[in-house]
């Protein structure tokens, strides 16, 4: 199902950016170009999710180490 998404959302957004960049071209360039730069971002915007959840995986476990070790000093200082 995914696929059949990105050749659909590619075909408009190859006519769109064909448009946009005043490009002439026809309708099976068109949809090719779409489809090419919608697999292109697709791969990049998936690296950079990777990417970013590794990092925001490890911020989680900071902040998460943070509050236990705010934890540990206040049992620490009521004995």
């Amino acid at each position: 199902m995914g696929l059949i998404y990105l050749v659909i959302v590619g075909a408009v957004a190859g006519y769109f950016a064909t448009r946009m960049m005043r490009i002439e071209a026809n309708p099976a360039v068109t949809i090719g170009i779409g489809i090419a730069g919608a697999l292109v971002g697709g791969f990049i915007l998936q690296g950079a999710l990777a990417v970013l959840g590794l990092l925001g995986g490890i911020i989680g476990a900071v902040i998460g180490a943070f509050v236990v070790i705010w934890i540990y000093q206040a049992l620490q200082q009521r004995k």
